[in-house]
């Protein structure tokens, strides 16, 4: 970029895309001075090299927002982790079940932890009993990824937004709040 080029002559295109032949390095600079722009190489490989007279501070700008635009479009599912206990309160499991459903919705998948205590292990049909109304409950919105695992004392069950998942109008309005 401009006193940093060095080589005698360039291949010099000007700001409105025109080509302007080959020309001393010092005619480049002072063409792009009078404009108040930069020389930039864009061909560094070429035999002479190709300049283009531009606002590089301008362009760098440009690329970097359009990055920063697609980073927010193409965003990464996170795993979102859900914990209870087997005996629960239905409010409680409710209350639960709408933070995953709002995670869902998002694009995040959901780990549901469910702990067993002391002699709660003895039943395992409580767990059961439990994501199967986890399931019956969020069969609108989730499909299992990873079919639940028993661990020591605890099962884990993975699952994430179905495909064919619309967002209805009621469920529409925080997505938008969220684009915005």
């Amino acid at each position: 970029m401009n006193d940093q080029i060095r080589v005698s002559e360039v291949r010099l295109i000007s700001q409105d895309g025109e080509q302007l032949g080959i020309v001393p390095i010092e005619d480049a600079l002072e063409r792009a001075r009078t404009a108040q722009l930069d020389l930039v190489e864009v061909a560094g490989d070429a035999k002479p090299p190709v300049c283009r007279i531009f606002d590089y501070k301008k362009v760098m700008y440009e690329q970097k927002r359009k990055l920063k635009e697609s980073r927010k479009k193409g965003r990464a599912s996170e795993l979102k982790e859900i914990k209870m206990r087997v005996i629960i309160d239905p409010h409680d499991r409710a209350t639960k079940l709408r933070k995953a459903r709002e995670a869902l919705e998002r694009g995040d998948k959901v780990k549901f932890t469910l702990q067993f205590r002391g002699r709660e292990i003895t039943k395992p049909q409580l767990g059961e009993k439990l994501i199967t109304a986890i399931m019956e409950d969020m069969q609108d919105i989730a499909e299992v990824e990873k079919p639940a695992q028993k661990q020591g004392r605890f099962v884990h069950l993975i699952v994430t937004r179905r495909k064919d998942w619309k967002p209805t109008a009621k469920n529409a309005a925080p997505a938008a709040a969220d684009a915005s």
